[in-house]
């Protein structure tokens, strides 16, 4: 078990750490609807399936029963509540209620949006993510999309120096910020150092400006590790494309908070049905 407290934002940490509440109605997957399966957003674990979530009208995503040994009971020190966390990390979640009759199972699991990812898996059981940088995140994530065993891919803002950044500032290298995108997957299906040797393919990771005809600090190529051995498995990559003779320029970098980018930086091939302009595949590991 990995958990992805350094890439958390101060809004996330408040809720899954120091048990605060998000605004009724503002979280993402309050009036969310899709097939699939709502994870730990601290560790991963899969929590709930879509077809427990029910509306409400409450204000926070709904459930009405969570997977076996997924979510643990505890009294709230108002002695009134029940809080619900993560059973593996601890992670608060929420409360639970009963007797209320919304559903035949007659409970009613009330999740803070911002401890929760979904991914469109009805399977997957247990996750893991990966944090990656390598030029314009647009093409990063074409490419990532079309891997198997990734669940999720959000582009966005990371290793800078300011809170929330915007597109234009760290375009404008305000923030020190690179685009960079995190990549959910399940590790059944495949493992970090596969993910991380795809990286190292579907970019030039011995351009030392940007990527393609891209220049910028925002675009260099930075692999993100959550602990050494990852950083180790990253190094171990770096050596043999080194010694299969290529060059690189890639930075190592600790994780720090990730920034999801405004909505229509997501998906942005997906929907204007073009194709990447400083990217492509190219098997450097053999």
């Amino acid at each position: 078990m990995k958990e992805k407290t350094a890439s958390l934002t101060p809004s996330i940490i408040d809720i899954v750490k120091h048990k605060k509440t998000e605004r009724p109605f503002s979280g993402e997957y309050n009036d969310f609807e899709g097939a699939g399966t709502y994870l730990c957003r601290v560790c991963g674990l899969a929590l709930f399936r879509a077809q427990a979530k029910f509306p409400s009208g409450c204000g926070w995503p709904s459930f009405d029963e969570e997977l076996p040994n997924a979510v643990t009971y505890k009294p709230d020190p108002d002695g009134h509540r029940t809080e619900i966390i993560c059973a593996r990390c601890h992670a608060h979640l929420g409360h639970v209620f009963s007797g209320e009759k919304y559903t035949l199972k007659n409970t009613r699991h009330c999740v803070n949006s911002l401890s929760l990812d979904f991914v469109p898996s009805q399977t997957v059981l247990d996750s893991e993510e990966a944090l990656f940088a390598a030029g314009c995140f647009w093409g990063v994530e074409y490419y990532f999309k079309k891997l198997n065993g990734v669940l999720k891919t959000e582009v966005g803002y990371t290793g800078g120096h300011t809170e929330n950044p915007t597109y234009e500032e760290v375009c404008y290298h305000k923030t020190g910020h690179f685009e960079a995108i995190r990549v959910v997957f399940d590790p059944k299906i495949i493992s970090y150092e596969e993910i991380a040797a795809y990286f190292f393919e579907i970019h030039d990771p011995g351009q030392q400006d940007g990527q393609g005809p891209d220049k910028g600090e925002q675009y260099l190529s930075v692999a993100f590790y959550y602990d050494d051995q990852e950083k180790d498995i990253l190094l171990k990559l770096i050596k043999k494309l080194k010694e299969n003779g290529y060059e690189v320029a890639t930075k190592l970098l600790p994780v720090t908070p990730f920034w999801p980018a405004e909505n229509y930086h997501q998906n942005y091939y997906e929907k204007t049905k073009k194709t990447p302009y400083c990217h492509h595949y190219e098997k450097k590991f053999k």
